[in-house]
């Protein structure tokens, strides 16, 4: 007969010096309740950045500069655009340095998004 034991399982920590920040990233078409994501990424920006995002270190360096709050990214439109009622619907769900993330916002149409979020990288994508 073998030997029979039980064997106690440690909760894990976190070794990293670094809160965690790992975001995924989408734009989709809204048809009323309903939003078909045409395209998303990831994002994890510590310890470096990195993802399927096509520019992780700048959307790394544009959140940072707003403290992960992704209100701060957006504003009244730059540049004219078409009354044309085509909703667009843009998220970001994750982590933002160890805090919870679930953001969304509405536009009238695509270039109303692009006005909105002038030069910046994060929903560069």
């Amino acid at each position: 007969m073998g030997a029979v034991g039980v064997a106690q399982a440690q909760p894990v920590q976190s070794t990293s010096l670094y809160a965690p920040s790992a975001l995924v990233l989408s734009v989709g078409k809204s048809n009323g309740a309903a939003v078909t994501v045409q395209r998303a990424v990831t994002l994890s920006c510590a310890p470096r950045p990195s993802g399927t995002h096509p520019s992780p270190t700048a959307a790394c360096a544009d959140l940072l500069a707003v403290d992960g709050e992704f209100t701060q990214l957006t504003t009244p439109p730059q540049r004219s655009c078409t009354r044309e009622w085509d909703p667009v619907v843009i998220n970001a769900n994750g982590v933002w340095q160890g805090r919870s993330v679930s953001w969304s916002a509405t536009f009238s149409n695509a270039c109303e998004m692009q006005a909105s979020l002038t030069e910046g990288s994060v929903f560069g994508f």
